[in-house]
């Protein structure tokens, strides 16, 4: 196995860190608009990441552009990282988040587009900061890697292998033969939806810099709010709340699949066995969770009813739908505290911790296509059982699905539990009970933000110890990277130059 190209790997980082130093800029920008007092202390942490990143750049421009696929996970996994630390300077430099462990969470979820917090008053925080805030959602949700792929081919680097380390499941879609052109449609349909939902809030009512902030995590399916109530500050405006449903629903699609319907290729998008699965559950989770939430009034719909025009089993739709899309795309806004509706609809929100979005989608969790293959997969091996020479292959889209997938989504769900398992009893062993244990380790891992006990939906992650805190910083990561891109990094034989 030949030598890792460092050289290359550390010319990325600094195109990343140029990159993540522009946006913060725009937050700067924004600061000094509002006279916020921390426009200085921005700039300051935008010019020393750029300046660390114009130094790399400048130290490995001579490097040479063969990259393969070891160096793409070096890549996508030291990105994130450096993203991370340069990423936390803003709040440090401002002293909104003074200790570097707060502030190396707070923007690792913010990249993850976890949207777990440790803010316990949100509403006091600089505006250039609560936007730099909502920026590392953005930033993240689409991945900035995709990002530095559109600007790769322009440095003559192919960003194929960067592609591959960051979008590791099942599809494997393309819109053009090139992987760049790919890139920028899908940042395009990103960046219209993000403007599509500003305008739509705003309309409907919302502070047009409220708007910003949230169309910026609802697309990423982050869920950093500019309120401390999240979106149960706007629960006496529904139609709000319906607007950030539509784009949670549209952010948690395939974006190929959007790309299809802009092409009037509807048939494409409808044929889709994930698209369907992904409403089906939605729709009928929905329903299960609005039933009982009306008829268990006592517990349902005492932290909810509010005088509406449509009354309360409107309130009792909208709450069930909201959270459902809520935590299946990952996205983790709340409008309400599902963790006191009922012990069976809390238990029914765990489950769906573990479903997640759409391959090729900005949430995070397992992925819907990695649920219906290893379903029929394990359809298929009782009719295999009973039928021992026959041959049954597994089928997804009306095509066969080649073994070599169905195992690696078999070890990825394998690997993914127990990442849960491990990460819920480091969390036990730092003193968390077991609810919080539990919901923070799978929180974390899905990309989540809200869980159960102490880091429910009303409370925040500042009750986590020091340690646990980068604990599920590590969690976020493993997850958002889904784990093979990051675990392989810690094997002994991808380290070994033969």
């Amino acid at each position: 196995m030949p030598k890792l190209n460092f050289r290359i790997i550390i010319h990325i980082m600094g195109l990343l860190l140029l990159c993540n130093g522009g946006f913060m800029l725009i937050a700067a920008l924004v600061s000094w608009y509002y006279q916020d007092g921390v426009t200085m202390q921005i700039t300051a942490a935008s010019l020393t990441t750029m300046f660390s990143g114009v130094l790399l750049m400048f130290v490995t421009r001579n490097h040479q552009k063969l990259m393969k696929q070891r160096e793409g996970y070096l890549i996508v996994s030291l990105g994130w990282i450096f993203m991370a630390v340069s990423g936390m300077l803003p709040y440090l430099f401002s002293e909104a988040i003074p200790e570097v462990t707060d502030a190396f969470f707070e923007t690792m979820s913010g990249y993850t587009t976890t949207g777990a917090t440790i803010l316990n008053d949100i509403e006091v925080i600089p505006k250039g900061i609560l936007l730099w805030r909502s920026l590392t959602h953005w930033i993240g949700g689409m991945g900035i890697i995709v990002l530095a792929v559109a600007i790769l081919p322009m440095l003559g680097i192919g960003g194929m292998q960067l592609f591959a380390a960051e979008a590791p499941g099942p599809s494997a879609d393309k819109l053009k033969p090139r992987i760049a052109d790919t890139a920028k449609r899908l940042w395009f349909i990103y960046v219209g939806y993000t403007f599509a939902e500003t305008i739509l809030l705003k309309v409907a009512g919302m502070d047009f810099f409220d708007a910003v902030n949230h169309a910026l995590s609802t697309l990423s399916t982050g869920g950093f709010s500019t309120k401390n109530a999240s979106i149960a500050y706007w629960n006496d405006q529904p139609l709000i709340q319906y607007i950030i449903i539509l784009f949670m629903f549209l952010a948690g699609m395939n974006f190929v699949m959007s790309y299809f319907a802009f092409k009037g290729k509807f048939g494409r998008l409808l044929r889709d066995e994930e698209f369907k699965w992904y409403a089906i559950f939605i729709g009928s989770f929905t329903v299960i969770a609005s039933l009982l939430i009306y008829f268990e009034a006592d517990v349902g719909l005492s932290s909810i009813k509010h005088p509406m025009v449509l009354g309360e089993a409107e309130s009792a739709f909208r709450h069930a739908l909201f959270q459902v899309l809520s935590v299946i795309t990952t996205t983790g806004f709340v409008s309400a505290d599902f963790t006191m509706w009922t012990p069976f609809l809390t238990i029914f929100f765990f489950g769906m911790f573990f479903l997640g979005g759409s391959a090729g989608s900005t949430a995070g969790g397992v992925k819907v296509v990695r649920h219906i293959i290893m379903i029929r997969n394990g359809i298929t091996e009782f009719k295999r059982a009973l039928h021992p020479n026959a041959i049954l292959p597994v089928r997804f889209n009306g095509k066969m699905i080649r073994e070599n997938i169905v195992f690696n989504i078999l070890g990825f769900f394998i690997l993914y539990m127990l990442a849960f398992i491990i990460g819920a009893i480091v969390l036990a062993y730092l003193g968390l009970d077991f609810p919080t244990a539990i919901g923070g380790a799978a929180s974390s891992l899905g990309n989540i933000g809200p869980a159960f006990g102490a880091l429910s939906p009303v409370n925040n992650f500042d009750a986590l110890p020091a340690p646990g805190k980068w604990w599920c910083a590590f969690l976020m990561l493993i997850g958002r990277l889904e784990l093979f891109t990051v675990l392989i990094l810690l094997t002994p034989f991808f380290w070994r130059n033969r």
